[in-house]
């Protein structure tokens, strides 16, 4: 009989990766630069002009390798591609120990 276990919705945290929250934070931006570069039919050559970084950088970033990139540039890069990004913060309920991090799209 095989076991399936339910997902915390993190998929990093499942395979219990040290940075887990930091992971999953940056491959929803990742996610979110990706649909916007297909959105818009941009070539990885015009994107990477557009984000001011190389055109192999952003072919690792839209492969899942993002670890040398931080969420600051990121979040620079949804900028100029045209995207506001708010920070709001606020009280985490009481039934939680830590806060934690999520990204809305709209």
């Amino acid at each position: 009989m095989i076991e399936i276990e339910g997902s915390s919705g993190n998929i990093y945290e499942d395979l219990q990766v040290a940075d887990a929250d930091a992971m999953h934070l940056k491959a929803l931006l990742a996610n979110k630069i990706a649909d916007i570069i297909r959105h818009r039919h941009l070539t990885q050559q015009q994107a990477a002009d557009i984000l001011g970084i190389s055109q192999s950088k952003l072919s690792g970033l839209l492969r899942g390798q993002f670890r040398g990139i931080s969420e600051t540039k990121m979040i620079e890069c949804l900028n100029r591609l045209g995207r506001d990004v708010e920070i709001v913060i606020r009280k985490a309920p009481r039934s939680h120990a830590q806060g934690h991090t999520q990204v809305i799209y709209s």
